[in-house]
């Protein structure tokens, strides 16, 4: 047997899946993670590490070029294969394992979808620069972000080093322009932050607007823009959407802070919610689970300080919800929160109510259609970033998590679309 066919024969037992969410592909990527789980599937956060490319979501034209920066970056024998709704994720993921264990086409043929792709720049690299399975039971600290240079970051590829300056202990440094999104693993989908690196430390930063070709329709929010529009929606299912929402952010958080385990946990009790687990089975796991993230010694010490944003601040933004809440505004304030309103929304899974809106927030905060919560929080990144440590950055994105699917929404409701 020649090394093609033994490579090809070995991806596709189990292949290293880098699963890609474009805007408006919540549901896809939710089903996606859920699928890869129960294969027992690696997971890849970077292109180099991977073997078949799941894009999940629809097409958003402007991610297009990102997107085929990525594939290219892929290691042959490589499949990219796309899941536009969640019920296509396991067939797309056999069929892509089948593909990828023919030789002729993993290795000589392009599997670019027609029209797939998502447009925006992008290195095709994550912060931590390697693969990493959400199996690893590693516990937290593992991709910090304390210490200086990159560790086993991989700078992006192809971009060139810019003007020579000081860096904050008077040193002659190059700056680097670099994007931070739309598609680094844990990453708000969709999002792009072009960021001025000296060393490891951002001296600039800048939002891009997320695309406005994506669609429309923040999966997050849906029960209180339902509720909005005059339908009736229980608060059982707002609390239900509420808790699931935060465990999937504290999923993201932990994850980046270097503890895939409890990341795992986060997003199995997330799934459970979604599938409409009762309180009894899910609150004294959900308790559990927050015992051992609120009380981390390592997780708390790694992450202090870190994102710092006081709560007068944060209102003068137009912040709403568990980020003006979180009572010392650092990254383990705002997890701290999230814990708690998880185990508050659990306990409100058997309530009769029906939502008000202006009165009962969304995940993110009160949800408004011209001023989306989301907004307020994308538009203190910047500010936020400049001054920290490449790794502390992931972090505080991680900890606030903008949803870019609402300010999709934002745009159609003001311009009528």
């Amino acid at each position: 047997m020649d090394l093609t066919a033994v490579l090809t024969r070995t991806a596709a037992l189990r292949p290293r899946v880098l699963l890609v969410t474009m805007p408006g592909g919540t549901p896809v990527r939710l089903a996606a993670e859920k699928e890869l789980r129960s294969r027992d599937w690696p997971s890849a956060s970077t292109p180099a590490g991977a073997d078949l490319m799941l894009v999940a979501g629809p097409d958003c034209p402007r991610l297009d070029a990102a997107l085929d920066r990525l594939w290219q970056d892929m290691p042959r024998p490589r499949v990219r294969v796309r899941a536009v709704a969640a019920d296509d994720v396991a067939s797309v993921l056999e069929a892509g394992r089948a593909r990828l264990g023919t030789p002729e086409h993993a290795w000589h043929h392009d599997d670019s979808p027609k029209g797939g792709g998502d447009g925006g720049e992008h290195d095709g690299h994550d912060s931590t620069g390697r693969a990493r399975s959400d199996d690893d039971h590693a516990g937290p600290g593992v991709h910090g972000h304390t210490g200086h240079g990159h560790g086993d970051m991989e700078m992006p590829g192809g971009l060139a080093m810019a003007e020579p300056g000081e860096d904050r202990d008077g040193l002659t440094l190059d700056r680097l322009h670099v994007p931070l999104g739309p598609f680094l693993a844990d990453w708000p989908a969709g999002l792009t932050l072009r960021v001025v690196l000296q060393g490891d430390v951002i001296q600039r930063a800048d939002l891009d607007e997320p695309p406005a070709d994506g669609p429309a329709d923040p999966f997050w929010s849906r029960p209180w823009i339902r509720a909005a529009a005059g339908e009736p929606v229980g608060v059982r299912e707002a609390a239900r959407r509420r808790a699931a929402a935060h465990l999937d952010s504290l999923g993201r958080l932990l994850s980046v802070a270097g503890w895939p385990a409890e990341a795992v946990m986060a997003r199995r009790l997330r799934d459970d919610l979604l599938e409409e687990a009762p309180a009894s089975a899910v609150l004294p796991r959900v308790e559990r689970f927050a015992r051992r993230v609120g009380r981390s010694r390592t997780l708390y010490w790694l992450t202090r300080g870190v994102g710092l944003l006081s709560a007068d601040d944060a209102r003068a933004a137009g912040v709403t919800g568990p980020a003006v809440r979180a009572a010392g505004g650092d990254v383990p304030a705002r997890y701290r929160q999230w814990l708690t309103e998880v185990m508050d929304a659990v306990r409100q899974l058997d309530a009769t109510a029906s939502l008000d809106p202006t009165a009962q927030e969304g995940p993110r905060g009160r949800w408004d259609a011209e001023r989306p919560p989301s907004a307020a929080l994308a538009r203190l990144l910047p500010r936020l970033l400049v001054g920290a440590e490449l790794g502390a950055a992931r972090l505080t994105v991680a900890s606030l998590d903008p949803d870019p699917d609402e300010l999709a929404a934002r745009r159609v409701e003001v311009t009528g679309g």
